[in-house]
């Protein structure tokens, strides 16, 4: 048997799902910045990135070492596992609110490690989770005018 969203809960739902989205837009976005920059550096182009003061893509190892350079391919990396903990976090939010199988978790999870995954899959539970939450605050009106 499924289980349903508790009573509780269900004003909760758009706050989840906005953070939630919010959360799998910018890993996702970041996990194409990290393909990209693993293509490059571990390609035969052999370079990474940098900002500041000279070229943006400079050879494998040399990233950042120039005063007043940053190592772009390392930032990228390190804000990626980051974002990823929080993406983890609200995807958790959502589905414990939702109450949906574990497996709909896991897949929630691939999302942000499967380039291009946590934008279709962010569609697709967005767009359950506001189903779910209009049609259970529409039976709760019904109930509501129901008892009058």
């Amino acid at each position: 048997m499924a289980l349903t969203v508790r009573t509780r809960d269900i004003p909760k739902i758009p706050g989840a799902v906005k953070w939630y989205r919010v959360s799998a837009y910018i890993t996702g976005v970041l996990l194409l910045a990290l393909v990209i920059e693993v293509i490059i550096k571990y390609t035969p182009l052999q370079l990474e990135m940098q900002l500041g003061n000279g070229p943006f893509f400079v050879p494998n190892g040399t990233a950042g070492e120039a005063p007043g350079t940053f190592n772009l391919s390392i930032a990228i990396l390190i804000a990626h596992g980051w974002l990823y903990v929080l993406y983890l976090f609200t995807d958790f939010r959502l589905w414990s609110i939702m109450r949906w199988r574990p497996t709909r978790f896991l897949l929630i999870a691939l999302g942000g490690i499967i380039p291009f995954m946590s934008f279709v899959v962010e569609h697709r539970m967005q767009k359950r989770a506001m189903d779910t939450y209009h049609e259970l605050t529409a039976a709760q009106q019904r109930e509501k005018e129901a008892a009058r």
